[in-house]
Formats: structure tokens, C-alpha cells, sequence
């Protein structure tokens, strides 16, 4: 043989080989599970915006990443079946939505799997992380500081509508830890007595109880009404816009989805963003970063977001200070 011809030969080899090889080495596909108290489709804005997030890191489902769903279809009490079955399936990490209760029962179906939560109220009261700036443990993610959201929509509402003096609370029981509630409904009461109105709260356990909640606000004769978040509630949003439509109750959310599903006012974080966040948390954990040395994300920003529409059907005028603040407005 030519020495050049075997020269080359030789050097096609080299090259081929180790492209033979990686050909035959595909690309690890990481496993994420996803575990939601609500359907997709309750919020299908959130979970696209959380594979957005990923999308946007690099990831493309069925190529370099999986994503296992579980939703405890607004039945909170199949949380920790659905958190066990996806330790039982090896995921990389777990990604718990929709607040404090899928958060717990991941973190209480595994110490040692990596756990990502979103929209947490209170991580450090809950016994999520041991603290925001060092969590400490498995377990981090994106708080939602809801003691302070309480406080301030209810500033908000009162702008909007200064003749309101009766405000309905409206609280899940066992959404959040006792302590976190308790946190919430003082910064609430601390807020109510600052503007000159009264809080008239009524707890709920699931939805069969709301009809029951509904009467009873109306019977105590409130003017406004304000909803603390839950994963039940954004279910049900429905029936609370149209039970507020019904009884004329200028309403305040803690979210946009309400708002754009026919309530009043919303003031708080934008969940769709938290959720692209999310991602973030995953790919630097699929890379090699430890849960605990991640700090909790906390929100900087929060939209104050207004449907004209509806306040024109219940014949209020927003003053047009709060208007100029609002992010959005609805027509």
C-alpha cells in the first residue's frame, strides 16, 4: 500500500472512531416530576411557562428531557401517594406548583431526591428550608411572602373603593401551616384597622363549603371581598367571580387569573414568571448545584392588574390614581 494512502487511512480511522462512538452514546434524557394540586389545564399558563423555561436553557422534551405530571385534581389528600410515586420513579428532581401543601408532601416523601417548589407562602415557618439565604437539606425554590400580599391588597381594594367598611376574608383552612395562616390574618387585621374597615373572615375546607361561606359573608353584610390563595380557590375561581358578580362585591385576588377570569382586582407576583423561574432551579441542579446552597427566590415585583369590564357591571368608578398604577387594565 502507498505510505500516503496508508497515512490517510489510518488517520480516517482516528477521526471515525470516537464519532462511531458517540454516536452510539446518546445524550442523557433527564427526568424531572411534576408534581401540581390542581390540573394543567386549571392553569395551563403556568406549566407552559415552566417547559418555556426550560426551553429556553436548552431543553427539548423527548430529547434531552422528560417530564412527569402528577395532579391531585384539587384533592390535596393524594399528594403524598403522587409524591411517592415519583421518588418510586427515580426522577431527577421533583418540581412542586400551587403552594405550601405539594412542597410538604414531596419533602416528606424524600430527604434526599433534590425538590424545587413554587409559589410557597412561608418556606422557613413550614419547615421547607432552614433558611431563604442557606435552605439547607434537599429542598429550595420561589416564596410568594404572603403576609405581606394580604397587607397590601387590601390597600389596594380600599383605594379602589373607598366606601368599603365590611370586608369578607375568605381562607382555606390548612393550606398553609397554622402559623403562616395566623401571619397572614394579623397583617390582614394590623392592615383593616390602619384603613377603618372590618374583617369578616370565613374559613373553608374544600369546595362543598363554599356555598356555605357565601351565605354567610352576605349575612354579615360585607361590601368587599378579598380571597387568600390556595390551590382549591384557583380550582373554583369560577364560582368565586361569579358569586362576587352575583352579590355586586367589588373582589380582590392575590393573582391575574382571577382577574382574567371576570374579577375585579388582583395585586401580587406574576405566577407565570415564578414558574418559567422554576426552571432555572432545575438546570442548575442537573448540572451539579445542591438544593441547599441555592438561595430562595423571592418576588421583587408585583402587578397590580384591573378589569374595567367588571367594574362598569358593578357600577364603580376607579379613581384614576389607581388606574395610572395598575399594570394592566382589562377593557
Amino acid at each position: 500500500m502507498d505510505r500516503r494512502r496508508f497515512i490517510g487511512t489510518v488517520a480516517s480511522g482516528l477521526v471515525a472512531a470516537p464519532l462511531a462512538a458517540g454516536a452510539q452514546q446518546p445524550a442523557r434524557v433527564a427526568r424531572i416530576g411534576f408534581l401540581s394540586p390542581n390540573a394543567a389545564s386549571a392553569n395551563p399558563r403556568l406549566f407552559e411557562a415552566f417547559r418555556q423555561g426550560l426551553r429556553d436553557l436548552g431543553y427539548v422534551e423527548g430529547r434531552n428531557v422528560q417530564i412527569e405530571f402528577r395532579s391531585a385534581e384539587a384533592k390535596p389528600e393524594q399528594l403524598h401517594i403522587l409524591a411517592a410515586e415519583l421518588v418510586a420513579l427515580r426522577v431527577d428532581v421533583i418540581v412542586t406548583g400551587g403552594g405550601t401543601l405539594a412542597a410538604l408532601a414531596a419533602r416528606q416523601a424524600t430527604g434526599t431526591l433534590p425538590i424545587v417548589f413554587n409559589s410557597v407562602g412561608d418556606p422557613v415557618t413550614s419547615g421547607l428550608v432552614e433558611s431563604l439565604a442557606r435552605p439547607g437539606g434537599n429542598v429550595t425554590g420561589l416564596s410568594l411572602l404572603f403576609p405581606e400580599l394580604a397587607r397590601k391588597c387590601l390597600e389596594q381594594l380600599k383605594q379602589a373603593v373607598p366606601r368599603i367598611s365590611r370586608v369578607g376574608v375568605l381562607s382555606q383552612s390548612d393550606a398553609v401551616p397554622e402559623r403562616t395562616e395566623r401571619d397572614i390574618l394579623e397583617g390582614a387585621e394590623v392592615a383593616a384597622r390602619a384603613l377603618g374597615v372590618r374583617l369578616l373572615v370565613v374559613w373553608v375546607k374544600g369546595p362543598a363549603d363554599l356555598d356555605r361561606a357565601f351565605a354567610d359573608m352576605i349575612s354579615a353584610r360585607a361590601d368587599a371581598l378579598t380571597v387568600l390563595s390556595s390551590p382549591m380557590f384557583s380550582a373554583e375561581r369560577k364560582r368565586l367571580v361569579d358569586f362576587a358578580a352575583r352579590n355586586r362585591l367589588p373582589t380582590m385576588f392575590s393573582f391575574r387569573e382571577y382577574v382574567e377570569s371576570g374579577g375585579l382586582m388582583s395585586y401580587g407576583p406574576d405566577l407565570a414568571e415564578m414558574s418559567r423561574r422554576s426552571a432555572t432551579y432545575v438546570d442548575r441542579i442537573l448540572k451539579g448545584a445542591k438544593p441547599g446552597d441555592l438561595p430562595v427566590e423571592q418576588p421583587i415585583k408585583f402587578e397590580l392588574v384591573i378589569n374595567l369590564r367588571t367594574a362598569k357591571q358593578l357600577g364603580l368608578a376607579i379613581p384614576p390614581s389607581v388606574l395610572a398604577r395598575a399594570d394592566e387594565v382589562i377593557q
